[in-house]
């Protein structure tokens, strides 16, 4: 077979020698191109993606878009070397698939039928060779790779967007705070939170015009604002470092307040603890209950202990010859600390005192006739406004009940029959201590209030 050296196309000019003959070897200069000898398999991508049923057009390459509905790519007529390219845009295929319906009677892959891209990620080329084939598939892929945001991505609760980089979860219930991008150091990888425990209840008071005493706050742990910025977290020495996240289902318990503690007030009735809250690893302690003559170590003594304490109230005739202290808060201790103690009854005291709050330590009972104030929660700005929670319940008093505690906590009960107020809902407030009443009447103490739980991290 003999060789023609084609040496006389410029080398810079990239001239095209075409030839019709057939057995000859060519061989071209530098820089010349070739034509005639079939396409090279490359399309023309399309990037507007297609959302509904189109035609094809022969070189050309679309992304088709499934999110919304199935999808079907009509066919072009075949022609020897015509080549035509799909892929998954949404990476939906596996749900809503792609059809490809070939012209007319013409064949894919020797078939006269439909076509099916039903797997996420898929992209596929067809080029048509001839009647007997028609269309064949000269390249499948099934790519699910995706680029990955630098910044934490998850679902769960009620969700805001403040300070336009920061998302805000916030769960008022129990529920699942799912990431599904951890994010990178360079971006978001840990986040801010608030976690409070439900409120402790508070306790009875009976015949004899002695008082119950308030519930203590729920626990109150939160993160010092540092890794989404933007807001006013608390006190710095309460405030912990932000927490790690990575790519998983986060369970989130809400805790409800301590129960009102139903029956007859003969004999006074002690409050209940309030409900631990958690979230992401992190766990509050529920409020103490409002204590009520159980003086020592044993259960009932120890249910006043809590995130913070509830108050102490002494019935008759002991109120003549002991005080009652409020429970201790912080319990189990957690550094920084998640609460305060209660306020204690004094001898001879009509009055209870009040629960500890997220801020402050619940007031004592002072004189005979005023129940201590409730303690003071503590405000945050992490979901943008500021918002104070985590108050203590104000205690019962003979003639002036204690003053709720901001952030939540109830008014104290007064004499003879004022109720006290409950804590209120999801801020994990103490309830008012309950007023006395004749032995016959049915308690009027209160239930705490629930908890919450707010995340925010920073998304972009």
């Amino acid at each position: 077979m003999s060789k023609i050296e084609v040496d006389t196309i410029d080398k810079q000019s990239g001239s095209t020698l075409t030839l019709g003959g057939s057995g000859t070897a060519v061989t071209l200069a530098c820089g010349a191109t070739q034509s005639g000898f079939g396409r090279s398999g490359s399309v023309n991508w399309q990037t507007t993606p297609k959302t509904s049923t189109f035609t094809a057009v022969n070189g050309e390459g679309y992304f088709v878009n499934t999110a919304g509905g199935a999808v079907t790519a009509n066919l072009p007529a075949g022609s020897a070397g015509a080549i035509v390219a799909f892929a998954d845009y949404t990476r939906t295929f596996q749900t809503n698939a792609l059809t490809i319906n070939p012209n007319g009677s013409e064949k894919i892959g020797g078939v006269a039928e439909d076509a099916t891209l039903s797997v996420e990620g898929q992209a596929a080329t067809f080029v048509y060779v001839d009647a007997t084939e028609g269309w064949i598939n000269v390249q499948n892929a099934e790519d699910t790779e995706t680029g990955v945001s630098p910044f934490i991505q998850a679902t769960g609760g009620t969700i805001t967007t403040v300070c336009t980089n920061f998302k805000v979860h916030t769960f008022t219930g129990p529920g699942t705070f799912t990431v599904t991008n951890g994010g990178a150091p360079g971006g978001s990888n840990t986040v801010d939170y608030l976690v409070i425990a439900g409120g402790g209840s508070s306790s009875q008071g009976g015949s004899c015009s002695w008082n119950g005493a308030g519930g203590g706050a729920g626990g109150y742990r939160f993160s010092n604002g540092t890794a989404s910025g933007c807001y006013s977290a608390g006190p710095a020495p309460l405030g912990a470092s932000a927490a790690p996240v990575t790519a998983q289902a986060y369970p989130i318990v809400v805790g409800a307040g301590g129960a009102r503690n139903p029956g007859v007030a003969s004999t006074g009735i002690p409050g209940l603890i309030g409900n631990d809250s958690s979230a992401i690893a992190i766990t509050s302690t529920g409020g103490g209950a409002g204590r009520m003559a159980y003086p020592g170590t044993g259960p009932a003594a120890q249910s006043a202990n809590g995130g913070s304490g509830g108050g102490g109230a002494a019935p008759w005739p002991s109120r003549l010859c002991s005080s009652v202290s409020g429970g201790a808060g912080n319990t189990p201790p957690v550094s920084p600390s998640q609460g305060n103690p209660g306020g204690q009854t004094p001898n001879n005291n009509n009055s209870g005192g009040g629960g500890g709050g997220a801020g402050a330590t619940g007031g004592n009972a002072s004189g005979s006739n005023t129940g201590g104030n409730g303690g003071a929660g503590l405000a945050s700005s992490i979901t943008a406004a500021a918002v104070t929670r985590g108050g203590g319940g104000g205690g019962g008093g003979l003639s002036t009940q204690g003053a709720a505690g901001p952030g939540g906590g109830g008014i104290g009960g007064k004499n003879p029959s004022t109720a006290g107020v409950a804590g209120t809902a999801n801020t994990g407030g103490g309830a008012g201590g309950g007023s006395g009443v004749s032995p016959s009447v049915n308690s009027i103490n209160a239930a705490g209030g629930s908890g919450i739980v707010i995340i925010r991290y920073k998304f972009q």
